[in-house]
């Protein structure tokens, strides 16, 4: 017993006069798992029966003495300053700002918009969730008809339908009903279709349609002004192509392919040995989407074309999975901030 006393004597007048460093090297030399109080407490099993109260009470008191002279250097490490005004530099600059850049899809969406603009296009755009008649019962789709297969939709509620627009051809169909003709305009923004998540698609993408409105409009004017994007877009020496295709909203109708920027038209992996990319799909407006529209169908003609930016940027920047644009990678993104 009078050993026990003795050692508790001497590491109290140790913790009294510690100045071995922070709260933190105090507590694992005394407190933590192989501290010193710890070993002092398994003395516990050596002494005498008749002293074990005695000796009980004593090392109780000694942990929390122990305990309290570590809360007490905690508080002062705590309140003390980090820094005094003398070891301020204030001459020194402040702490830079890195430079960040706009998303590639937003940076390809812009130069669209003003290539576009530079032809008279001005820019509408509407609602991303959309009733079934602007979606798809206007532009020569009504219900059940077997088109709609080609767009697996993202359905918000039914009876009245309502839905993830699957393309911003409703922001089109939104313009028409206002009867202010003539109509010049392109339409970018976000839509979304039921797609599997793969190199080369995501279950939502973003769009640029365009639609123009007038008398005597033909198709050689839609070639004109796409051959016109192109090369404003890719350069002059870029091929173009268009091919018969079917669109329920425009007749006739045709897609649009260039030559391949990767290989140069010689065949790879992402024009699948063809040497042609297909970028847009186009045609003359239906006369049955004028006609649901309140335009008279006798008396004007139209053209409309849409394309992905995601398809636009990943020919434009040679970026060979869709995934990367919504991952928000910053080796990624970085790459992008002499774009800006």
């Amino acid at each position: 017993m009078e050993q026990l006393v003795n050692q508790i004597t001497a590491l109290k007048e140790e913790i009294t006069t510690w100045n071995g460093g922070d709260a933190e090297t105090f507590r694992i030399k005394y407190l933590g798992t192989k501290g010193l109080v710890k070993t002092i407490m398994g003395e516990m099993k050596n002494v005498a029966v008749e002293n074990k109260k005695e000796a009980g009470q004593l090392l109780n008191e000694f942990k929390i003495f122990t305990e309290a002279k570590f809360e007490d250097l905690k508080a002062a490490t705590l309140d003390s300053p980090l820094t005094t005004h003398d070891e301020i530099d204030l001459t020194l600059p402040g702490d830079s700002l890195p430079l960040g850049s706009r998303h590639p899809i937003s940076l390809v969406k812009n130069k669209i918009i003003s290539i576009f603009q530079r032809l008279g296009f001005a820019v509408a755009e509407g609602p991303e969730i959309e009733d079934d008649f602007h979606n798809f019962s206007a532009l020569n789709l009504p219900e059940n008809h077997p088109a709609r297969d080609m767009q697996d939709t993202f359905y918000i509620s039914q009876n009245p339908d309502w839905l993830l627009r699957t393309h911003t051809s409703s922001v089109q169909v939104r313009e028409m009903q206002k009867g202010k003709l003539p109509i010049r305009i392109i339409c970018p923004g976000r839509v979304y279709r039921n797609e599997t998540i793969s190199a080369r698609a995501h279950c939502f993408f973003h769009q640029v349609e365009g639609l123009y409105i007038a008398e005597n409009v033909s198709f050689a004017d839609l070639k004109q002004t796409l051959y016109f994007f192109v090369q404003e877009m890719f350069g002059k020496d870029v091929k173009v192509r268009f091919r018969p295709s079917y669109f329920p909203f425009t007749e006739p109708s045709a897609e649009m392919d260039i030559s391949c920027l990767i290989c140069g038209g010689t065949g790879c992996n992402v024009c699948k040995y063809t040497g042609w990319v297909e970028i847009l799909g186009c045609g003359m407006v239906h006369p049955n989407v004028l006609d649901n529209c309140g335009i008279d169908s006798n008396k004007y003609t139209g053209f409309a074309f849409g394309m992905g930016i995601e398809r636009i940027t990943m020919l434009k920047y040679q970026i060979k999975d869709l995934r990367l644009f919504s991952e928000n990678d910053q080796r990624f993104l970085k790459q992008f901030t002499s774009a800006v």
